[in-house]
């Protein structure tokens, strides 16, 4: 870990509030070469009817475009909940150097908690994986959101 990488998760969790703020699942990501901002996304997939609208890919996307190339070489991805293995296949092509994530994803994380994608020797490159910085955050901003969605559900149920 480095001193900046605080930082730049609470910028990935503030761009995960957009997120929800449009009623997507609430995952942020910011890509980071030399301590600037060179891409950054949230979680779309329903406001574009993309199933590969994830915060991750959206921030990849964006920076490929701005630096004119696909290899993102030397760049950190910083991103609230651990990738999912889409996510984590991306990350390799594009080259990331470093990987930082916030919550680990118990159900489909592919940095290790469910599928080793990202810690895999098989790969011709290697990314630097740290996971639970601002964990606590990350998760509750979570679990806060389906707990609202479960909410909103049961009263929807109620008044059927």
């Amino acid at each position: 870990m480095n001193s900046n990488d605080n930082h730049w998760m609470r910028y990935a969790l503030d761009l995960a509030a957009r997120a929800e703020a449009e009623g997507e699942v609430p995952v942020g990501a910011v890509l980071v070469l030399d301590d600037q901002v060179v891409g950054e996304g949230w979680n779309r997939p329903i406001a574009t009817h993309d199933p590969t609208a994830h915060a991750e890919i959206q921030a990849l996307r964006v920076a490929a475009s701005k630096l004119q190339n696909y290899r993102l070489c030397d760049t950190t991805l910083y991103v609230t909940l651990e990738p999912c293995t889409m996510c984590a296949g991306a990350i390799i092509h594009a080259r990331v150097k470093r990987l930082v994530f916030g919550a680990f994803d118990p159900k489909t994380g592919a940095a290790g908690s469910c599928f080793p994608v990202l810690t895999s020797d098989q790969h011709n490159h290697r990314v630097e994986c740290f996971g639970g910085v601002l964990a606590d955050e990350c998760s509750k901003q979570l679990s806060e959101f389906f707990r609202l969605r479960r909410l909103q559900a049961k009263q929807s149920r109620s008044t059927d």
